[in-house]
């Protein structure tokens, strides 16, 4: 019974979190739904998409909804990474000087890296290093970062100019991608009267980041069956093309699959997707519902692929279709 309240105590939280942020976010629905999966489960997220489609405003608006620290890195060509991690400064006491570590943007709760891929390689490293580490080593000392600890990561198409790449190992850290579209013709109508009446509207705190944490182990102790990790594991080979269970599509065009990370983004994504179902346990539907998000970014297309301009949404679906003979009882839950 304990567990069970504690399972809708957990719906009900989501659910006011997400509607709060709805709020002020107009559309994008499964986006908002996705990063508080990712922000919940402690991953990171990587939003794409041309500018002014609210990238931001989606970030500044999920620190308003929670009572933590928020901070943002504008990444620039010029950044270098004592910009993002911190650097010593020189402190004067008592007519000594002395050498203090000044933390940097990248100790907050919420994180925003906005355009990401506008600054060079070694910057996006210093930033990335941080997110899988959890912390910042600088003259011998490690510094950790306070919990929760999510960074929401925005960058432009790379087609754009004045953009770098970030490189696929770099892309691995990230749970999820999201790919934030352009809003339909009522929604830019509910945007306008929104923006440019007498006053905006903005989010009131409805959690602490306490709770997130508490909400995140919950999540982790959620029940997942053995034939659903098996289940996973085989999609996650299904893109591989050197693989025995590799999708015909992912042979034709994949040079490299996903990384085991890409089976656990599923999983932590399923588990929480599951509560905010009301549910104890995983469905196959939950992971399907996370495959996309966790596995955009992590197959490499090869020359065929590049040259044919194969979506990788299209290949994730075809994945899907080809593991898709599970047993019956597996497909019904």
């Amino acid at each position: 019974m304990e567990i069970e309240q504690q399972a809708k105590e957990f719906q009900a939280t989501l659910i006011k979190l997400r509607d709060e942020i709805a709020k002020v976010i107009v559309g994008h629905q499964d986006v908002i739904e996705k990063t508080l999966v990712g922000f919940v489960a402690g991953g990171h997220i990587l939003l794409e998409g041309v500018p002014g489609l609210g990238k931001t405003l989606l970030v500044r608006t999920m620190a308003d909804a929670v009572s933590v620290k928020f901070s943002r890195i504008q990444f620039t060509p010029d950044l270098m990474p004592a910009d993002i991690t911190g650097t010593n400064i020189v402190v004067e006491e008592a007519g000594r000087r002395r050498f203090e570590f000044q933390k940097g943007p990248i100790f907050g709760n919420i994180v925003l890296a906005d355009e990401i891929n506008r600054a060079t390689p070694k910057t996006q490293s210093a930033l990335l290093e941080a997110m899988q580490e959890g912390s910042v080593t600088f003259a011998g000392q490690r510094f950790v970062f306070e919990q929760p600890f999510f960074v929401l990561a925005t960058q432009n198409p790379i087609e754009m100019e004045g953009t770098y790449p970030l490189p696929e190992a770099q892309l691995d850290r990230f749970m999820f991608k999201l790919d934030v579209k352009s809003p339909t013709v009522n929604e830019l109508a509910s945007i306008f009267g929104g923006t440019t009446g007498a006053g905006a509207s903005r989010a009131q705190p409805v959690v602490d980041g306490a709770r997130i944490v508490e909400m995140r182990n919950l999540a982790r102790q959620v029940p997942i069956a053995q034939h659903l990790l098996e289940y996973v594991a085989r999609l996650v080979l299904a893109t591989h093309p050197t693989s025995a269970e590799g999708a015909p599509v992912v042979k034709q065009f994949v040079r490299v699959g996903s990384s085991p990370r890409g089976g656990q983004a599923i999983i932590n994504g399923a588990k929480i997707i599951a509560l905010m179902k009301g549910r104890y346990n995983v469905a196959a539907d939950d992971i399907r519902d996370c495959a996309r998000p966790a596995l955009r970014h992590r197959m490499i297309l090869n020359f065929e692929g590049e040259a044919e301009g194969i979506k990788p949404d299209d290949i994730v679906s075809k994945v899907l279709e080809h593991v898709a003979d599970i047993p019956e009882r597996v497909r019904r839950m």
